[in-house]
């Protein structure tokens, strides 16, 4: 392993705002571990809403002090390693959701920088078949599909709709039922253009939320997983007895809505499906976006038409 440097380039904000706050700074510390973490090279990071969230001041209650180093999601290489740390070496090539619990107290030092220090148990070795900017974009969002669909029971013949089927949580949650827990019957909901696109990943129907009424669907669903927010849609939609899922918003009776807890485990769990072809990333073809293109990747995140991830690659 090459020395490891003092100083880094990471992009860093001082006050909350929008993307105008953001700076790219080239003489951040690198930071230090502590026993139970590994410091990880960053090779590709992604970008999620939460991050932009958390930007504008959205949890600043329950947020880490400023300044703050942004990212949550990261793919890249261990570089040094904690005493307590058990299994992860030196060389290792991980990826990860480096936030345990995302609106609380999220690391003051995230990925968008040349290196960050993360709990070994958040992270988990990346899926030889997919390269860093493939796996990068993997983790928050693939761990936010699964823990929605543990949490609803979503088991076997179940139908499920998905409200933003398109989106890096949707596009797993999609796949997911469909590959991993054998929905009897997926739909989801896209904008004209993305139909294809929720076919090709597994939906039986794709839904254009801009022809049709998503509060008059003719068919119910055991679960409605709302990616998006949309209120009592899902409530609308869920037969007798089933749930629906929220992410970040409320949603109405019969659900519920979570924040995700980060775990290395349930990526370890599914890595023999994305290792097998049967789950496949999915990053915005716009992506990847280099390291001095930051700001132009929260920008295009902030308008709600990303298909899958925006990726952040190389660093730096």
């Amino acid at each position: 392993m090459s020395e490891i440097p003092l100083k880094m380039k990471a992009w860093v904000y001082e006050e909350y705002g929008d993307v105008s706050v953001l700076r790219l700074n080239e003489g951040i510390s690198v930071p230090e571990i502590k026993e139970d973490q590994v410091l990880v090279k960053v090779v590709a990071a992604a970008l999620n809403p939460v991050d932009f969230k958390r930007r504008k001041g959205r949890f600043k209650a329950t947020d880490s002090p400023l300044p703050t180093v942004p990212g949550y999601d990261v793919a890249g290489v261990v570089v040094k390693v904690g005493s307590q740390v058990k299994n992860l070496k030196e060389g290792d090539e991980v990826y990860g959701d480096i936030n345990e619990k995302a609106l609380q107290n999220p690391k003051q030092f995230g990925s968008l920088a040349e290196y960050t220090a993360v709990e070994e148990k958040l992270l988990a070795i990346k899926p030889n078949n997919l390269d860093f900017t493939l796996a990068a974009g993997i983790p928050l969002a693939i761990e936010t599909a699964h823990e929605g669909l543990e949490r609803a029971g979503f088991s076997a013949g179940k139908s499920i709709l998905v409200l933003g089927g398109a989106g890096g949580v949707g596009s797993y949650v999609i796949q997911l039922a469909k590959h991993v827990y054998g929905a009897s019957r997926v739909a989801a909901t896209s904008s004209t253009s993305k139909l294809e696109l929720l076919k090709s990943l597994g939906a039986d129907l794709a839904i254009d939320y801009t022809k049709e009424n998503l509060n008059e669907l003719p068919e119910k669903f055991d679960v409605v997983y709302d990616t998006v927010g949309l209120g009592d849609t899902g409530s609308k939609a869920v037969k007798e007895g089933g749930t629906v899922v929220g992410i970040t918003y409320p949603v109405s009776p019969p659900g519920f809505t979570f924040v995700l807890t980060s775990d290395g485990a349930a990526l370890t769990k599914l890595n023999p499906f994305l290792e097998s072809g049967k789950i496949k990333p999915l990053n915005d073809p716009k992506g990847p976006f280099p390291f001095s293109k930051v700001v132009d990747a929260f920008s295009y995140l902030e308008t709600g038409r990303a298909i899958g991830k925006v990726v952040i690659y190389p660093i730096p």
